[in-house]
């Protein structure tokens, strides 16, 4: 059996490609270490996979503030420790980074041990560990169109973000009562990434009662801490409308199968998702994100057909968009075909092939020096 180690902590969008990739590397009788973060978000979604070993890593995010820089240099010492460990009890094949900073500490260990590192960034605009590191790594996977400049046109490889092998789409007459909601309405998603959204929570907030005056339903993940949660049933002539606040949603596909519409911020995760699934969105991009990266992101799905983009200073008109989007079957249909389109390729089982060939050709070296440390 071959082994791998996977670095993908920090948020959803990190964390739930390494799980596919896992989950891939597990049907074909493979092992995988998953090195996380120790944030919420990384416990919350590693737990539903009790199948699959996690390890928490120490460590966040960067700051220039020097005494946060300085806390960051600290803990990525104890993390390229712990990397160091793991590579050596486990002996992997190679090491996967999903960007992130828990992508360092592992390509760090990597390299001085001999290991290959694959690193695949599923943004559109690549972020400051897959930019950093990518000269360090025999294989760098970036979005189909994307390019890195600095790296050899033998390390690049197009692929799309590989998906947990749950999330597909299924019937809505099921996923709509499993989730509390009227089989027989519309149904709105709301979704602000794994950290929630609080311009989106209040934006929902506001509509419910219009939302409700057609006839819509909404089931919004606020994100952990992010607002209240609980259950709005709003009554009018042609019934109760409900609308679910949850914090986190551990049945993802239940949900984008149930709706009608999301809307969404604009990570890469979310998009891979929502493609899957075949579920059209209105994406209102994070605009503090790094490179505004998800602006990128949801420029790219609404150019490809399947939904729109709305900035978050023109939040405002989201209510207004979302009636009419709901009530034209036409445009939905079409987002749906656009949607089904880019679904048509498994970056899964390409990148499990690309993982073999790059292991393989520096096993020996590799082995030489695990054993040697």
């Amino acid at each position: 059996m071959n082994r791998f180690v996977i670095s993908c902590g920090g948020t959803g969008g990190h964390l739930s490609p390494g799980i596919a990739l896992a989950e891939g590397l597990a049907a074909r009788g493979d092992g995988a270490v998953l090195l996380i973060s120790r944030r919420r978000v990384d416990a919350e979604l590693s737990s539903r996979y009790p199948r699959l070993e996690f390890i928490a890593m120490p460590g966040g995010g960067f700051a220039w503030n020097p005494l946060a820089a300085a806390r960051f240099l600290w803990s990525q010492a104890g993390a390229v420790r712990l990397c160091w460990r793991v590579l050596r009890r486990e002996r992997p094949r190679a090491v996967v980074g999903f960007g992130g900073f828990t992508s360092l500490p592992l390509v760090i260990a990597a390299r001085l041990l001999g290991v290959p590192v694959a690193l695949h960034e599923s943004n559109r605009v690549p972020g400051r560990a897959v930019r950093t590191l990518g000269r360090l790594a025999r294989r760098v996977y970036l979005p189909p169109g994307v390019s890195l400049p600095g790296l050899r046109g033998d390390v690049i490889r197009p692929l799309p973000l590989p998906v947990r092998r749950e999330i597909r789409r299924g019937s809505s007459s099921v996923a709509r009562p499993s989730l509390g909601l009227d089989p027989s309405r519309r149904v709105l998603a709301v979704l602000g990434g794994s950290q929630g959204a609080g311009a989106l929570n209040t934006w929902a907030r506001s509509a419910v009662a219009p939302l409700a005056a057609a006839g819509v339903q909404l089931y919004v993940v606020t994100g952990p801490g992010k607002d209240r949660t609980g259950t709005v049933d709003t009554v009018t002539p042609e019934g109760t409308v409900r609308a679910i606040f949850e914090p986190f949603c551990g049945r993802m596909a239940d949900l984008l199968s149930a709706a009608d519409l999301v809307v969404s911020r604009a990570g890469a995760g979310t998009i891979a998702e929502l493609i899957r699934c075949g579920t059209p969105a209105v994406l209102v991009p994070y605009p503090e994100a790094a490179d505004n990266h998800q602006e990128a992101n949801a420029r790219w799905l609404a150019a490809e057909g399947g939904g729109v983009v709305v900035t978050q200073d023109r939040i405002e008109t989201l209510t207004g968009l979302v009636q009419a989007a709901l009530a034209d079957e036409f445009r939905l249909a079409a987002w749906r075909d656009a949607l089904q389109r880019l679904d048509r390729a498994d970056p899964l089982e390409t990148m499990l092939a690309d993982l073999d060939a790059i292991g393989g050709a520096n096993a020996g070296a590799g082995r030489a020096g695990l054993a040697a440390a």
